[in-house]
């Protein structure tokens, strides 16, 4: 059996603009909300996203444009792992709750196998969204690998 992971990778740029996904459960979506009026300045400076009620309750209390997809049980996570796979974030800011089952669990995880797979910074937490958000890679262009896609499926089609 081939190993199923890509075996070359290549190079990606994140932009000194960021594209910052920003995702929180029902019981942590006014943790979020904290969370961003104290870097209300810093996500001023970047481009944001965000799943249903937690895009709109962000754009709205801050006032700061976010684009909103749908709400996560009906599709959002799977859209922001659609654009982590496209290329087309750069971040991920999920305030996940641990104590409560989600409908979309498998979504969930779904997501964070994108993140992971290619590459992304994710915070799950106050903690490490402060982390992430105060690097000073943020506001500056970051070289990084992702794996090479088109080398893995002339691979996988050889076969």
């Amino acid at each position: 059996m081939s190993d199923p992971r890509p075996q070359h990778t290549v190079t990606r740029t994140l932009p000194a603009r960021k594209r910052i996904a920003l995702v929180a459960h029902d019981g942590k979506k006014d943790e979020l909300l904290a969370w961003a009026a104290r870097w209300q300045a810093t996500l001023a400076r970047h481009e944001l996203t965000g799943t249903g009620t937690t895009a709109g309750r962000v754009g709205k209390a801050l006032g700061l444009p976010v684009k909103g997809l749908l709400s996560g049980p009906l599709g959002g996570d799977q859209q922001i792992g659609a654009l982590i796979a496209e290329q087309r974030l750069d971040l991920l800011i999920f305030f996940w709750d641990p104590f409560a089952p989600q409908p979309h669990d498998p979504d969930v995880k779904a997501l964070l196998r994108l993140a992971a797979l290619w590459n992304i910074p994710v915070a799950c937490n106050a903690a490490s969204a402060d982390f992430l958000i105060s690097s000073p890679w943020l506001e500056s262009a970051y070289e990084m690998t992702i794996p090479d896609a088109s080398a893995w499926v002339s691979t996988r089609n050889a076969d």
